[in-house]
């Protein structure tokens, strides 16, 4: 006798037989920041195989890489040498970004302090072309400012030469093709810089460009010559575009690309690009709703490309260039919401790609990975709001999918389609995942940035109440079982769209997040207080303002249960917004608090992470 399969009942039965837990897709791993040795037979990579990201190499593509570095920290960068068999890396301590550097003898595998200054924080900028020195800044001198050095790439360490002392956020964005000058960077804000030539030999420094307030110059570089410099800038547009600074006259123009139409740049923000000095070589990309358009071609002359075939890499979100000596291929990391990061690298005259590492799934079938639909909804003043909105495949429509509304940091930033191991659990596992880009993300040009800027601080989080009506309209959604999930400032959008809004929320996943401005202000490192006094309001003048939206201030509105979690050592948001918050919330609502000795902003250990989201997922079983 046979019987009749019901499909629906087989591939509910098939989903549950192959769904993972949290630690399986926890460990997902990622391939990234790729540099090429000396002579481009050896790619490094950072590799976070043993759980956190270290320092390994490969000579072919989809070979086994040697492994270089075994810590249980973090390595941060990893820059070879462009003439010794050697590279330079930055590892901090229990994530408090105090970043030390080393350097690495790949032959003898040797390492080798360079600097000694656990108390400072240091900023790399970079190799000289002969590989006898290197650059970087650091605020081991004042620790509210950072001051320019260079160091001999043999020396003992901190005996570095300080070239400039400095009065804010610098960093030294490259040295000139005859290495005599470095080009610096300061910072007062995400959307305020300012250019500036340093003399390496007597320490004398030449600005480019005068203060305009709310001006980028951003992925700034040398030109082949030494003579123009390279940038992307909103100076003349909304949105960042690829300009030359000629160094002698102060003068800009628009860097230009022969025989294609790019009528939408001023509509995308173009982000980071690379040029060969040797090859006059370039490429760039641009951030097209979140993904990564590239051009690559030749600087024909100084302010027009001769366009190359457009490198043939998935779709997806790519960055991480970088040239080989020859300037024939370019290595850069390409990741989508279906594919875990990897390292490609890219013939320049030929457009030819091919995947160099194999970071592996950890036995999850990439098949079962889901893409995320972009979507825009209504808000409040009439704006449209752009949003990644995934669904589980299984999905029926039938209002019964709890949804996790997961905001993103910054507010400086943009939730983009790059893969999530945790997205892909929470989706496997029967959630809808639903991703705003608010006022006051970057990506989408200069004015929508600045909507959220000081007293517009709530209009971003009334945007996050018009993203709930939505998801409430959508015929799959539970409306009673929505939950508020984000890290840093997405923290506070969390707190904040609880307390304003009590009664849309199933639960809130609170990572190290702001609860209170004005003590966050008051004890976040000294080096970045002036960056986010200038996005949030200072304390000098907007203590009251700030106080009025400070979560911690309307918790007695809270109705939903809540998660806080935080690092211990953490230099941006502190762990006593993380204490306060849960401590105030628990008279409320039903608290949980988890914080880890030997994390910062952010959670970067797998043993750490598996810890936490296997918290989460249980709280959120238990809750939603």
């Amino acid at each position: 006798m046979t019987h009749a399969i019901d499909p629906k009942r087989f591939a509910a039965s098939t989903r549950e037989s192959s769904m993972h837990d949290i630690e399986r897709y926890l460990n997902v791993r990622s391939a990234m920041g790729a540099s090429f040795g000396p002579h481009g037979e050896r790619l490094a990579v950072r590799l976070n195989t043993t759980g956190t990201a270290q320092v390994w190499s490969l000579t072919a593509p989809g070979e086994w890489p040697t492994q270089h570095t075994s810590f249980d920290e973090r390595v941060t960068f990893a820059s070879f040498s462009p003439e010794h068999q050697e590279l330079i890396f930055g590892m901090d301590a229990g994530g408090n970004e105090r970043t030390q550097l080393h350097r690495l003898s790949v032959a003898t595998g040797e390492i080798e302090p360079l600097t000694d200054r656990p108390d400072a924080k240091h900023r790399w900028g970079g190799w000289s072309h002969d590989g006898e020195q290197f650059a970087f800044t650091s605020n081991r001198r004042d620790n509210a400012v950072f001051d320019v050095y260079t160091q001999p790439r043999a020396a003992d360490p901190d005996t570095a030469t300080r070239v400039v002392d400095g009065e804010g956020w610098l960093h030294v964005a490259g040295w000139s093709p005859d290495d005599s000058q470095l080009l610096v960077v300061r910072s007062y804000s995400g959307y305020d810089q300012e250019l500036s030539v340093v003399d390496v030999a007597t320490g004398e420094r030449t600005h480019l460009t005068e203060r305009a307030g709310d001006v980028r110059y951003r992925s700034a570089s040398w030109g082949p010559d030494g003579e123009n410099i390279y940038l992307v800038t909103d100076r003349a547009t909304d949105t960042l575009r690829l300009e030359r600074l000629s160094v002698a006259t102060g003068t800009f123009s628009v860097v230009e690309t022969a025989d294609r139409d790019h009528h939408a740049d001023d509509e995308w923000n173009v982000g980071g690009f690379a040029i060969d000095h040797d090859s006059r070589r370039i490429i760039y990309g641009r951030n097209v709703a979140g993904t990564t358009e590239f051009t690559a071609g030749e600087l024909a002359a100084p302010d027009r490309i001769e366009p190359f075939p457009t490198p043939d890499l998935p779709d997806g979100v790519a960055g991480g260039i970088s040239f080989d000596p020859a300037g024939e291929r370019i290595a850069v990391t390409v990741t989508s919401r279906t594919r875990n990061a990897n390292v490609w690298v890219v013939d320049i005259a030929t457009g030819g790609a091919t995947r160099w590492t194999r970071a592996g799934t950890a036995g999850i079938d990439p098949e079962t990975f889901v893409d995320p639909e972009l979507v825009t909804y209504p808000t409040f003043d009439g704006r449209k709001i752009p949003a990644f909105f995934s669904l589980p495949d299984d999905e029926t429509g039938d209002s019964k999918t709890p949804v996790i509304v997961d905001i993103h940091g910054g507010p400086e930033s943009q939730r983009r389609p790059s893969f999530s191991g945790v997205k892909q659990y929470l989706l496997a596992h029967g959630y809808g995942v639903f991703e705003p880009n608010v006022r006051g993300s970057s990506g989408y040009g200069r004015e929508y940035a600045a909507l959220d800027d000081v007293e517009k601080r709530m209009d971003s989080v009334r945007d996050i109440e018009s993203a709930v009506d939505w998801l409430v309209d959508h015929p799959a959604v539970d409306p009673d079982r929505i939950v508020a999930m984000g890290a840093s400032y997405g923290g506070f959008m969390v707190l904040a769209a609880m307390t304003e809004y009590p009664d849309r929320w199933a639960a809130g996943v609170d990572i190290v997040g702001i609860a209170n401005f004005v003590t966050f202000l008051e004890n976040t490192g000294e080096w970045r207080r002036a960056l986010r006094e200038a996005e949030y309001g200072s304390l000098a003048e907007d203590r009251a303002f700030l106080d009025s939206i400070s979560p911690i201030n309307s918790v007695d509105r809270l109705s939903a249960p809540l998660f806080v979690l935080h690092g211990e050592n953490d230099p941006r948001v502190p762990v006593s917004e993380a204490e306060q918050i849960a401590d105030k919330a628990s008279t409320q609502v039903p608290v949980r608090k988890l914080l880890f000795d030997d994390e910062g902003h952010g959670i970067s250990k797998l043993d750490n992470r598996i810890e936490a989201y296997r918290e989460i997922v249980a709280f959120l079983d238990e809750h939603v």
